[in-house]
């Protein structure tokens, strides 16, 4: 007999350690993220398994406060300890291989620019000098700021991008603040003019150059580097570059070379073979009479979305320690062998630094799935076809159960035609979708026993899963994912002692089929097409999305005027943790003005309709009143459902 898999015999022998494998967290999560005996998602920010936050505990807690879902967590001691792993990543490679030069990283802005985030960024930075990097003016208002640098304290500005008169200049003039800013060409066009406004103000440059280099990366932004990439120098360009600051009496500005291949790169191969190609490129430019002191070797270091520690787009062949490793010692050998100085090491990895700090808890409003019954037999004589899919249901066994399918469908078809052609009425009609549904059913209880299914069945494992409604907006909380296919780990943060005996996607609040989760991650495949979750029940369910902290945050947007979510950030103390911040998400009023409605026109537009209506006596007194306030509270309210 098939078994219903909300009837599975070994429901209750479920433990923490099968969800741990199910979710694979041990994967993508380590060493931040587990599960406690209690079944719930436990957060260690600084990677100490001792030092935990109860995710589901958490939750539950800020909402006791009033504090709405969904909610994105930010946990800076996280952003603290992977800026501390990956300093000491390169500490104990350049301890290693006896490199002469150091490592002084920067974080590139663009991969989420709040203010929280930013903030805490720099104060963990502060004992490796950790600087910024930049692409934009409004990013270069906010690192000028925000960087504080001393006599002893001289982080680095990389100023990255497509640039005007105004970006050069304010670059420049932050030099006088004492800020370390070097101005990146990227364009040659941008040389002649850093160099007419170094002179206009009479502020020597710091320069650098940003490489095209012909090696390919792999993967979505693999088009960041080669001979077709958006930004970048060829050699004869560089070339030309030199021989224009040597003309100017001014090649002791060109202090950095910087390259960059794309994000996330899942192959160590390709990182390596980019680093050759680069260290070679700075010896000669050293050769050449250039005053470079900086390498910077742009971002790509990658984040295990997957745990599976394979090449692929979710995933990579290699850690951080092995990252650090290539680096130094393939610009060591370079340099040895041209005998050139080593330079300072810089890299820009926003993601692997800022990806695990944040995590999207929403609820789950609701579930539906197809649960048909079997029509009662008629009275009267049935059509053939309404027959047809009795006597198919009735057949249906583990031996046939993929032919019966086929036949079932066969069937369904014919009985729409025949409607479409009036030989068929809507009861009928229904009568024999029902009757396809039951077979579908019967059919999808046998799969989940098979040890493998028919790749022809596979639509079929998908149109009977139990669909998820949650309390969010895709495009507005991790728009990678419906933009670009990315996954990313989505799992309950609570009853994980427990079997999840359904198998389901996730929908979300908006009006469009692509605000929606059908692709989850999967240790055996790269993904799989359902989520395996609980069956709901009369208490609160609650899902996580993890490793979200890197562009999600920054790149939302508001489709069906869904906002953005309430913040709040997460400390760790002495006792336990604290809520160090909180910042409310986006009020409905919030939306409406970035859409140009004024929060009193559209009230005092209600008012007129609700006098005309009064006027006609369509509407009482208290039902007037009622309307207006319901009207001017939901403004002031949360775009996200209570």
């Amino acid at each position: 007999m098939a078994i219903s898999p909300s009837q599975s015999p070994d429901e209750h022998s479920w433990s923490v350690q099968d969800s741990e494998r199910l979710y694979q967290i041990q994967g993508w999560g380590e060493p931040y993220f587990g599960i406690n005996a209690a079944g719930h998602v436990q957060v260690a920010p600084t990677g100490e398994a001792e030092h935990g936050v109860d995710l589901f505990e958490l939750v539950e807690k800020l909402k006791n406060q009033g504090i709405q879902l969904p909610c994105l967590l930010r946990f800076p001691d996280i952003l603290s300890d992977r800026l501390k792993r990956l300093n000491e990543c390169f500490a104990q490679a350049i301890a290693r291989y006896g490199y002469e030069g150091e490592y002084q990283g920067v974080y590139p802005i663009k991969c989420n620019q709040h203010r929280p985030v930013v903030e805490a960024l720099l104060e963990a930075g502060q004992p490796y000098r950790f600087g910024l990097e930049v692409g934009s003016k409004p990013e270069l208002m906010i690192a000028i700021a925000m960087l504080e640098p001393t006599s002893d304290h001289q982080p680095l500005l990389i100023c990255n991008g497509y640039k005007d008169r105004d970006y050069i200049e304010t670059a420049l003039l932050a030099t006088q603040l004492g800020h370390r800013a070097l101005i990146v060409i990227e364009q040659p066009e941008e040389l002649d003019l850093t160099l007419s406004a170094s002179q206009a103000l009479e502020i020597r440059p710091a320069l650098g150059i940003r490489a095209k280099l012909a090696s390919q990366g792999i993967g979505r932004w693999g088009s960041s580097s080669g001979d077709r990439a958006k930004f970048g120098l060829t050699v004869p360009q560089i070339l030309q570059i030199v021989q224009t600051l040597r003309d100017k009496n001014s090649l002791d500005c060109l202090q950095l070379l910087h390259y960059h291949i794309g994000s996330q790169l899942s192959s160590i191969g390709v990182i390596k073979a980019a680093i050759r190609e680069a260290s070679q490129i700075y010896a000669e430019l050293v050769l050449l009479g250039a005053n470079v002191k900086y390498l910077d070797v742009g971002g790509g270091l990658a984040v295990d979305y997957s745990g599976s520690k394979n090449n692929v787009p979710a995933s990579k062949n290699y850690n951080m320690q092995n990252y650090a490793n290539d680096i130094v010692a393939t610009v060591k050998d370079s340099c040895d062998e041209k005998q050139v100085p080593a330079p300072t090491l810089v890299s820009e990895s926003g993601r692997a630094i800022a990806s695990h700090q944040s995590i999207l808890i929403f609820d789950i409003l609701s579930s539906s799935d197809i649960t048909p019954t079997l029509p009662p037999e008629p009275s009267h004589r049935e059509h053939l076809v309404i027959r047809n899919l009795r006597e198919t249901y009735d057949f249906i066994t583990l031996e046939n159960y993929q032919e019966t399918y086929h036949d079932a469908m066969q069937f369904k078809e014919e009985a729409i035609s025949l409607f479409s052609l009036g030989y068929l009425t809507l009861g009928d009609r229904g009568t024999a979708e029902q009757l396809y549904w039951c077979c579908c059913e019967k059919i999808f209880q046998i799969m989940q026993t098979a040890v493998s299914i028919p790749t022809d069945l596979q639509d079929l494992w998908q149109n009977m899963a139990t669909i998820y409604y949650g309390n969010l907006s895709i495009f507005q909380s991790i728009p990678d994912s419906w933009a670009i296919n990315q996954l990313f780990p989505i799992m309950p943060i609570h009853r994980l002692d427990k079997r999840p005996n359904r198998r389901g996607i996730i929908a979300d609040l908006t009006c469009d089929s692509d605000g929606r989760f059908n692709q989850f991650i999967d240790i055996k495949t790269k993904h799989k097409n359902l989520l395996e979750l609980h069956p709901l029940n009369d208490k609160p369910y609650y899902i996580g999305l993890f490793l979200m902290g890197a562009y999600q945050d920054i790149m939302g947007n508001f489709h069906n005027l869904f906002g953005r979510t309430n913040a709040v950030q997460v400390r760790l103390t002495e006792k336990g943790h604290s809520i160090d911040s909180m910042t409310q998400g986006s009020t409905v009023e919030n939306i409406l003005e970035t859409v140009q409605y004024k929060h009193q026109e559209l009230l005092e537009k209600i008012k007129t309709q609700v006098d005309s209506a009064a006027n006609r006596q369509k509407i009482n007194i208290e039902q007037a009143q009622y309307l207006i306030d319901r009207y001017e509270n939901n403004l002031k309210g949360y775009t996200y459902l209570n």
